[in-house]
C-alpha cells in the first residue's frame, strides 16, 4: 500500500489568489493512500523542500504529489528533493495547478474545484507508480557545428578552446556566412571583413577544428552523447591538397557570365570560382551545371592552365561518417523573396534593390567597386528612398508577421554612409516605427537624423512606379502631417524581412528538432533554456533560432558553446527511464511501432518466447532506451497492445481519467 504525501504550493499569489490552497490540501487527505497533506507559500524554496524531506521521514512516505507550477519548471527540483529524502525520484508527480488552473481561471471556486481534480488525478497516478532507474550512455568527445557563418565560427572556436574537437559543416564553398557580404557593421561602422576575417583564419588554423566546406549533413542518427552523422562532401572538382589558390583557372575560364550568388546576382562569376577574396579555404569550385566541360565534354581549359595539376574532373561526392556528442545548429538566414511585392517594382527596375544588395554595391570588392551608382545606367543617384518593413510585420500571407529586428539599424547605417561619402545625395526613409533596442542603437539613429540630415518620414509607401525618363515615382503617405507624398527617386532600397535559411526544415527533421510556423528552430524554454533544442544534445546558435544582430548572435554562439562543452565534459549521461517497453508475449512483430517512431529507437529481433509452456521463435520489438524519448507514439499505434510507456503506462493514464471523471 502506497503512503502518499501531498504538498500544495501557494507560489506567492500566482496560485493562492485564484485557488483555495488549504482546501485543496484538505480534500487531498480524503483520497486513498494519502497520509499527509499540507500547503506552503513557496514549496520549491529550500524551506519548502525541507518540509517535504521532514514529512517523508516522519510519515514514512513512499510517493509524493506536488501541486504547483508546470513540471517543466520544477519537476527536477522536486525529484532531487525526493531523492535526497530517500525516495525514488520517479515516485514524484506534479499537478500543474498554476498554468493549467490558476492562470486561466478568475473565479476562486472554479479554480479550487479544478485544482482538486488535478490533484486527485496525480494521486491516482502516483499510486500506480513503480520505482524507475535511469540507464547510462557514453559521451563522444566531439562536436558538430552545422553552418559556417559568424555564429558557427564563434561556437566552434569556443568549443575548440575548451579542448574538444569540432567539425564545421558549411554548404557553400567558404565559411563566413552573411557577415562576409556586409560592408560595415552598426553601430560602430567598422569594417565587417576586418572583424570576420581574423575569426575565419583562427578557425581554419585551430588544431581542434576541422572545416567541411561545400558539404551538407546527409543523415543523423543516434542520441545525445552519441550521434552518428553522415556528411556529404560535394565534389569541388579541385584537389584541395594540390591547389595553391593562384586563381589562374578562374581567370582563363571562358564561362564568365554566371550570376554571382555572393554578390546577390548583381555581378558575374566564372564557372570556376572562389566566392570572395578572403574565402577560406582559398580553393575554387567548379560549377558543374555551368561548366562547358561538364555540359558538352569540350573545353578543359582550366585543367590545361593549372600548373599544380589540381583540377580533377573525375571527383565524386564523398560520404564521411563521424560520431559526435553534441550538435550545434547555426544555419543562419536569408532575405525573403519579393515576387509577391510587385508594388515596389523590384522585378521591373534594376534601380530598386534590397538592403543586402546595397551592401554589395557599397563594398569595395562588390560589383561596382564600392561606387554608389544606379545599376541601370551607372549614373550617380541624387535622390534615394529607403522603405522599411518590406515583408516584416506583415499580417497578410505575403510576408512575415514578426519584426526582423535588424532593419531599422542597417537602414540608418546605410543612410549615414551615403550622406557621409556622397553629401549631395538626398536620403528619405519611410518607416512604420524606428526600433533601436540595443546598446548605443538609439544614439546611432539620432546621429543619422541630427548629424547627417537623413529625412525620416513616418508612413508607408504604396507604390513605386518606373518612369519613361528612368526615374522612380514613389507614392507614399506622411502620417504625422497627414498628407500624401509623391516624389521622384533615382534609387529605391527595400529593407526586406529576413527568414531562416531554406534548408533549416530539412536539418530540423533529421535532428527531430522543433520548428515554429516561421521555420525558426524552437528553444526548449524561451527564458530558462534559450539555446537548447527540445531534442537533447542539440543546441541553437544565431539567427536559426530568431532574428538577431551580430553582437547578439556572437553572444548566443558563446552560450551554445558553453552548453555543448558542459555536455562533452561528462564521461557518461543518465538516460530517461520513462521509455517504451515491449511485452514479448503480446508483440506480433508487425513493425507498426518502428514505422511511427521518430527517433529510430525500435528494432526487431528473433526471440525464443515461452508462452504457457510452448517455446517458439518469434519476431519481437526491442526498444533502445538510450534512443527512446518517451513520446508514446508507439503505444497508441500498437495493434496488439504490446507497447507500453514506463512511468506513463496505460493503467496509470486510465487511473487519472477515472479520478478526473469521478
Amino acid at each position: 500500500m502506497q503512503r502518499i504525501g501531498v504538498f500544495v504550493c501557494h507560489c506567492g499569489t500566482n496560485i493562492a489568489a485564484t485557488v483555495d490552497v488549504e482546501k485543496v490540501a484538505q480534500m487531498a487527505l480524503l483520497e486513498p493512500g494519502v497520509v499527509h497533506a499540507e500547503d506552503y507559500q513557496y514549496m520549491c524554496s529550500e524551506a519548502g523542500q525541507a518540509r517535504i524531506a521532514e514529512a517523508v521521514k516522519e510519515k514514512n512516505l513512499t510517493g509524493i504529489v506536488v501541486c504547483s507550477c508546470s513540471p517543466r519548471m520544477h519537476e527536477t527540483t522536486f525529484r532531487n528533493a525526493a531523492k535526497r529524502a530517500g525516495i525514488n525520484p520517479y515516485m514524484v508527480e506534479i499537478a500543474n495547478i498554476r498554468e493549467h488552473c490558476s492562470w486561466i481561471h478568475k473565479n476562486i471556486e472554479e479554480g479550487t474545484e479544478k485544482a482538486i481534480i488535478l490533484a486527485r488525478a496525480a494521486i491516482a497516478k502516483v499510486t500506480l507508480n513503480t520505482p524507475l532507474k535511469p540507464g547510462e550512455s557514453r559521451v563522444t568527445k566531439r562536436a558538430l557545428v552545422i553552418g559556417g557563418g559568424i555564429a558557427g565560427i564563434q561556437t566552434a572556436l569556443d568549443i575548440a578552446e575548451a579542448g574538444y574537437e569540432v567539425d564545421i559543416v558549411e554548404k557553400t564553398p567558404s565559411i563566413g556566412g552573411r557577415m562576409s557580404q556586409l560592408d560595415k557593421t552598426f553601430p560602430t561602422l567598422d569594417c565587417s571583413a576586418c572583424i570576420l576575417t581574423p575569426k575565419m583564419v583562427e578557425a581554419s588554423a585551430h588544431d581542434n577544428i576541422n572545416i567541411y566546406t561545400y558539404s551538407e549533413v546527409d543523415q543523423v542518427s543516434g542520441f545525445v552523447g552519441d550521434f552518428t552523422v553522415d556528411i556529404r562532401k560535394k565534389a569541388r572538382s579541385i584537389d584541395m591538397d594540390k591547389c595553391t589558390g593562384c586563381g589562374v583557372c578562374s581567370e582563363k575560364c571562358p564561362a564568365k557570365k554566371i550570376s554571382s550568388e555572393f554578390n546577390r546576382g548583381l555581378g558575374n562569376r566564372s564557372a570556376v570560382y572562389t566566392p570572395f577574396a578572403q574565402a577560406i579555404p582559398n580553393v575554387p569550385v567548379i560549377d558543374r551545371e555551368n561548366c562547358i566541360k561538364f555540359k558538352t565534354g569540350k573545353c578543359g581549359l582550366c585543367e590545361k592552365v593549372c600548373q599544380a595539376g589540381a583540377v580533377d574532373y573525375t571527383q565524386e561526392d564523398e560520404i564521411i561518417t563521424e560520431k559526435y556528442g553534441a550538435i550545434v545548429v547555426a544555419t543562419g538566414f536569408d532575405t525573403i523573396k519579393l515576387d509577391d511585392f510587385d508594388e515596389y517594382a523590384y522585378n521591373q527596375s534594376k534601380d530598386v534593390i534590397t538592403s543586402l544588395e546595397l551592401e554589395r554595391v557599397m563594398n569595395a570588392a562588390g560589383p561596382t567597386k564600392g561606387h554608389l551608382e544606379r545599376l541601370s545606367d551607372g549614373k550617380a543617384p541624387k535622390n534615394m528612398v529607403f522603405i522599411q518593413c518590406v515583408g516584416s510585420r506583415d499580417v497578410t500571407c505575403r510576408g512575415k508577421e514578426y519584426c526582423s529586428k535588424i532593419c531599422c539599424m542597417y537602414t540608418a547605417k546605410h543612410a549615414m554612409l551615403i550622406r557621409d561619402k556622397y553629401p549631395d545625395v538626398n536620403v528619405t526613409v519611410f518607416y512604420i516605427d524606428v526600433r533601436t533596442p540595443g546598446k548605443n542603437f538609439d544614439e546611432f539613429y539620432r546621429r543619422a537624423v541630427e548629424e547627417y540630415g537623413v529625412n525620416y518620414v513616418k508612413g508607408q509607401v504604396g507604390k513605386v512606379a518606373p518612369q519613361a525618363n528612368g526615374q522612380l515615382l514613389v507614392q507614399g503617405v506622411d502620417l504625422l502631417d497627414n498628407k500624401q507624398i509623391l516624389m521622384e527617386a533615382d534609387m529605391v532600397v527595400l529593407a526586406t524581412a529576413i527568414e531562416p535559411e531554406a534548408g533549416v526544415r530539412k536539418i530540423a527533421t533529421m535532428l527531430t528538432a522543433s520548428i515554429d510556423t516561421n521555420n525558426f528552430l524552437t528553444e526548449a524554454h524561451p527564458k530558462l533554456r534559450p539555446v537548447e533544442s527540445p531534442t537533447a544534445g542539440v543546441f541553437l546558435s544565431g539567427v536559426c533560432q530568431g532574428p538577431k544582430d551580430i553582437p547578439e548572435t556572437v553572444a548566443q554562439a558563446g552560450s551554445a558553446a558553453v552548453k555543448a562543452i558542459g555536455l562533452l565534459a561528462k564521461e557518461k549521461l543518465m538516460t530517461n527511464p520513462c521509455t517504451a517497453k515491449s511485452d514479448e508475449l503480446l508483440c506480433n512483430g508487425c513493425s507498426t511501432c518502428a514505422n511511427v517512431c521518430p527517433y529510430g529507437a525500435i528494432t526487431y529481433e528473433e526471440s525464443q518466447v515461452n508462452d504457457h509452456g510452448i517455446r517458439e521463435i518469434r519476431r519481437i520489438a526491442i526498444v533502445n532506451n538510450a534512443l527512446c524519448q518517451g513520446c508514446g507514439a508507439c503505444t497508441v499505434t500498437c495493434p496488439s497492445g504490446a507497447m507500453d510507456l514506463q512511468g506513463f503506462s496505460n493503467r496509470q493514464i486510465i487511473a487519472e481519467v477515472d479520478a478526473i471523471c469521478r
